[in-house]
């Protein structure tokens, strides 16, 4: 089929992705500015939460660091360390306390060696590798009508689905400890429970986003390639 020369018709593939991805970010900013503004009944902040799980989990060396930024929240496993932006950490809102609890979820993974987040931390190397390189390999493999460079081009970016296909058991299984030590441990109320899961679902949609975002790039990928094979 015949397509102007300056239409690409893959690029429908990356306007879809970006579409999911900015209905997943707007989402997740509703939902946590929402509940940002209810205050939990309990009166802790998410650093004090953490502090709390960290220490009943027995984790008492890991230390909680206060970072600037929004919704920068992480556990660091090489360092061993939990980082709160300002807003999760002084907070007391429900937003504040279901982000602190979903982080120290990650420190609980790696304390028990949860098998998804030691593949991912192991990974992460190699994907940074594929991230950078996959799309130069792939153009000047177009450009100079060289198979190889296409392949290994596809290989690379392979690399960087994968890892956002492993990261999805992890943010849910690291969502499922939050809610169930918020709840269990009586954290929050029933009704504030409901606008936790709200809070970790949305966040959670993010990371569905970009895996599904980069499985339509590899889509994208592929096609490309397809084309340099019978070009060659």
């Amino acid at each position: 089929m015949y397509y102007p020369y300056y239409f690409d018709p893959t690029y429908l593939l990356v306007i879809l992705g970006m579409v999911i991805s900015l209905i997943a970010q707007a989402r997740v900013r509703g939902v946590t500015a929402k509940y940002a503004g209810v205050a939990a009944r309990c009166g802790l902040t998410g650093a004090d939460l953490a502090r709390q799980m960290l220490d009943d989990g027995g984790l008492n060396d890991v230390p909680i660091e206060v970072i600037a930024g929004n919704l920068t929240d992480h556990y660091d496993p090489a360092s061993r360390t939990l980082r709160l932006s300002q807003e999760v950490a002084g907070g007391r809102s429900i937003t504040a306390l279901g982000i602190a609890a979903h982080e120290t979820g990650h420190a609980y993974q790696h304390r028990d060696a949860y098998g998804p987040l030691v593949l991912r931390t192991a990974a992460v190397s190699t994907v940074n590798i594929g991230s950078h390189l996959s799309w130069p390999l792939v153009l000047l493999g177009l450009v100079f009508s060289w198979q190889p460079l296409i392949t290994a081009g596809i290989l690379l970016f392979s690399l960087v689905v994968l890892f956002t296909l492993i990261t999805l058991p992890v943010e849910f299984n690291a969502s499922r400890r939050a809610l169930a030590t918020l709840e269990g441990q009586a954290y929050l109320d029933a009704d504030e429970m409901a606008g936790a899961r709200k809070v970790l679902s949305a966040a959670a949609l993010t990371y569905v986003a970009a895996a599904l975002t980069a499985v339509l790039q590899l889509a994208r990928l592929l096609i490309l390639g397809g084309r340099g094979r019978r070009r060659s």
